[in-house]
């Protein structure tokens, strides 16, 4: 049995996330976010996509997604299979892997 280590899950979303924040698949991403993590994480990309059009911030914005990813494993560990696909999804749109 594979061992998945929260932080790195956490990581690579924080980094596919904020990287389709800025491109065209920010909408996919968007729809697949709330359907599978809420409402809430999509706002939550809104709000990343609009402060990466205004100012380069994209170190600080993997930083809080990162936390905010982690944050969301440790109350919700139920979602980690979901949050693994959607960024290997993501990651597979962007054409990182």
């Amino acid at each position: 049995m594979d061992v998945i280590h929260q932080e790195r899950v956490a990581w690579e979303g924080a980094r596919a996330f904020v990287a389709a924040s800025g491109a065209d698949a920010y909408w996919w991403l968007s729809e697949m976010i709330e359907s599978n993590l809420g409402r809430t994480y999509q706002v939550c990309l809104a709000a990343t996509r609009a402060r990466l059009q205004r100012e380069e911030a994209t170190l600080p914005e993997i930083g809080a997604w990162r936390v905010r990813l982690e944050d969301l494993l440790r109350v919700r560990p139920d979602v980690q299979p979901a949050l693994l696909e959607l960024v290997a999804e993501t990651s597979a749109r962007l054409g990182r892997y």
